[in-house]
C-alpha cells in the first residue's frame, strides 16, 4: 500500500537523525522510478537536470513548470522527495512564503531555499535579507503543517564568492531562522566539510558530490555529514552517454550504443 505524504515526511526526517545516506537526484519520472527500484531511501529533484530535459539552462524554468514536475515526481514513487526549489521563486520574503506553500502542496518531503540572486554583480542576497527569506520559508511550512523539512543553502562556492567564513555565517543564520538541514554546495576538502559540520551542529549537513571523487560514503560519515546529494551529476552522466553516441552516429558509426540498457529490461522495470 502506498505511503501517505505524512508517512513519507516522517521517514525523511528520521533519515536525518543519525548516520549518513545518499540522496540521488533524478531529472524525470523514469529516473525517479529507477532510483526507487535501485533501493535508495529518498530522492531529490535537480533544477539543472530537469531544466536540461526541457531544453533550457539551469534556473530558467518557471515556477509553475517546476511545481508540476515536483508533483509528478511525488506521484511516481513511494520515496520521500526533496525539492531543489532554487531561490524560492521570489525576491521578497513574502514571495518566497507564497512559493513555499505551493511547493508543500505538491507533497514533497523537503525543500531547499538558496541565497543566490541570479545577478552577476551581486550574486548573493545580503545575509540579513537572506535570513528573512529563510524565516519566511519556515513560517510558510509551519502554517501548512510543519512536517516538511527545510534545507538552507549558502551558494558562496557556486556563485563565485568562495568565502568559507561567510558561508558558515550564512548557514548559522539559516539554522537560527529555522532551517532543519544546512548545505553549502561546492565545499570539497575535509577541512571545509568538517568546519561546516562543526559550525551548525547538531543540525544535519548535506554535502554535494557531483564529480568523480576520492571520497566514499564512509568518509562522509566519518566527517559528520548526514546526507550526500549528487545534483545534476546523474543527468550529466546520461547526457554524456547520449552525446557520445549521437556524435558517433553523426560520424557514421554505431559503436556509441555499447553499454546501452536493454529495452526488455526497461520495459520490465516500468511495467511493474
Amino acid at each position: 500500500m502506498p505511503r501517505s505524504t505524512a508517512e513519507k515526511r516522517a521517514a525523511f526526517r528520521e533519515l536525518h537523525l543519525a548516520g549518513c545516506f545518499v540522496i540521488p537526484n533524478p531529472w524525470d519520472v523514469g529516473s525517479a522510478r529507477y532510483l526507487e527500484h535501485a533501493g535508495f531511501q529518498a530522492i531529490a529533484s535537480t533544477s539543472s537536470g530537469f531544466a536540461w530535459s526541457t531544453g533550457r539552462p539551469d534556473n530558467a524554468v518557471t515556477r509553475e513548470t517546476v511545481l508540476a514536475h515536483l508533483k509528478a515526481l511525488v506521484a511516481a514513487t513511494d520515496l520521500p522527495v526533496n525539492a531543489d526549489f532554487e531561490s524560492g521563486f521570489g525576491r521578497t520574503p513574502e514571495d518566497v512564503a507564497e512559493s513555499v506553500k505551493l511547493a508543500v502542496a505538491t507533497g514533497v518531503a523537503g525543500l531547499s531555499i538558496e541565497d543566490s540572486t541570479g545577478d552577476i554583480n551581486t550574486p548573493l542576497f545580503p545575509i540579513e535579507e537572506a535570513f528573512k527569506r529563510m524565516k519566511a520559508a519556515r513560517r510558510a511550512i509551519d502554517e501548512t503543517g510543519g512536517d516538511t523539512l527545510l534545507v538552507g543553502r549558502a551558494e558562496n562556492f557556486f556563485a563565485g564568492v568562495p568565502d568559507l567564513d561567510d558561508a558558515i555565517a550564512r548557514l548559522k543564520a539559516y539554522a537560527e531562522a529555522g532551517a532543519d538541514c544546512l548545505y553549502a554546495p561546492g565545499i570539497q576538502t575535509p577541512e571545509q566539510i568538517r568546519a561546516v559540520v562543526t559550525a551548525v551542529a547538531p543540525k544535519p549537513v548535506n554535502v554535494l558530490i557531483g564529480n568523480n571523487s576520492p571520497f566514499t560514503l564512509e568518509d562522509m560519515r566519518n566527517l559528520g555529514v548526514r546526507r550526500v546529494s549528487v545534483g545534476g551529476a546523474l543527468a550529466r552522466t546520461a547526457w554524456g552517454g547520449f552525446m557520445s553516441a549521437a556524435t558517433a552516429l553523426a560520424e557514421g558509426r554505431f559503436d556509441g550504443f555499447n553499454g546501452a540498457a536493454s529495452g526488455a529490461t526497461l520495459n520490465g522495470l516500468f511495467g511493474q
